[in-house]
């Protein structure tokens, strides 16, 4: 981390709650939770806005994993990339499948109309100055609704913030979303060396 965060142990009021939240969760404090405490009253606020996004997200926790890593291999974000990696293992059942998204989603055997989301998504997060009305009624063919496609808007916007933000505060994945194979872990370096 290149900035002075706020630690586990000097963490108090709602950044506390957080951070033990967190390592109940999954045992340890991730650099991308800690990196916001620089100001800590952003943490709580950052926390809201995404688990309230997240809570009613239309497509599901699915779309909302396949669209953060095409949009973080747009950052380009190593961390998120190698974090979202993780889950999508265990959501598309291999490595192997994992390896086929990052290279091109179009021949990942995606259906459809997930390949139409992440074309989307990948715009976003590449140049959302290029979108244009084309892109959204290509959407609604494919049977989206203004809900869902704001919701990949969104979904793909908030990776490319956070994502940036990650990198410009030092903040590295843990070794833990490391994958021992290194073929599939250099794949998912795709923006800061680790």
């Amino acid at each position: 981390m290149f900035l002075k965060t706020v630690g586990p142990d000097e963490a108090t009021g709602e950044v506390a709650e957080i951070y033990q939240a967190e390592i109940a969760r999954i045992g340890f404090l991730m650099e991308a939770t800690a990196c916001w405490t620089t100001r800590p009253e952003v943490l709580p606020l950052f926390e809201q806005f995404s688990e309230g996004v997240k809570a009613n997200f239309s497509l599901g926790m699915r779309g909302w994993r396949l669209i953060t890593f095409i949009a973080a291999k747009q950052a380009p974000s190593t961390y998120c990339t190698h974090v979202y990696a993780r889950s999508l293992i265990k959501e598309l059942g291999s490595k192997a499948q994992v390896l086929a998204l990052q290279r091109d989603f179009r021949r990942a055997g995606l259906s459809d109309k997930e390949v139409a989301m992440l074309a989307f998504a990948e715009q976003v997060a590449r140049d959302a100055s290029k979108t244009t009305q084309g892109h959204i009624d290509a959407l609604r063919e494919v049977g989206f609704s203004d809900v869902e496609i704001s919701d990949i808007a969104l979904c793909a916007s908030i990776r490319s913030f956070v994502s940036r933000f990650f990198d410009a505060t030092g903040a590295t994945p843990e070794p833990v979303f490391f994958d021992d194979d290194l073929e599939f872990r250099e794949a998912m370096t795709v923006g800061k060396a680790i």
